[in-house]
């Protein structure tokens, strides 16, 4: 199988916890594990913005009207909403979106879920990419069914427990 081409571009904007090579390396391999489960073959571009509470919070509210914080948020640069279910995967080469992890959020449910930051913030990533890709679990039960089994697929792939 052909490794997928990937760039990550990363950004801190917080400064509650360091910003660790492994926790890069960790949304890496999130990445490149979801795209390659989702059978994507194109070269590809995301950025991971890693944000505290009150920054992913104004986001929250600016984008979608939602004055709290949240763990995490997707931006693709793709609809897909269209003639099809499937993405137009001829057309998506290049930058997919951008996600956005509140680090401060992801420590405090690592801490309530009782594993490492690593794992949730590979968990975060793996759901904020399949949001990249199409998938939505907020449009109903059937959605949110088919993109929570995969987050649990995927997470098992890279060892880690599934978490619904």
């Amino acid at each position: 199988m052909n490794e997928i081409m990937l760039q990550l571009d990363f950004e801190n904007k917080q400064e509650v916890l360091p910003l660790t090579y492994k926790l890069k390396m960790i949304c890496r391999r999130a990445v490149l594990e979801t795209l390659t489960a989702e059978q994507y073959q194109n070269p590809a571009e995301v950025s991971i913005t890693f944000i505290d509470d009150q920054g992913i919070r104004e986001l929250n509210k600016n984008f979608r009207n939602i004055d709290k914080a949240t763990d995490v948020l997707s931006f693709p640069l793709f609809d897909y909403e269209g003639e099809s279910d499937e993405p137009p995967v001829d057309e998506l080469v290049g930058m997919l979106g951008d996600v956005v992890i509140s680090l401060e959020t992801a420590k405090r449910q690592a801490e309530e879920y009782g594993h490492s930051l690593e794992e949730e913030v590979a968990f975060l990533t793996v759901h904020s990419t399949l949001h990249l890709l199409g998938y939505d679990h907020e449009t109903g039960a059937e959605d949110e069914r088919e993109m929570f089994l995969r987050q649990d697929e995927i997470m098992k792939r890279m060892g880690f427990a599934p978490r619904y």
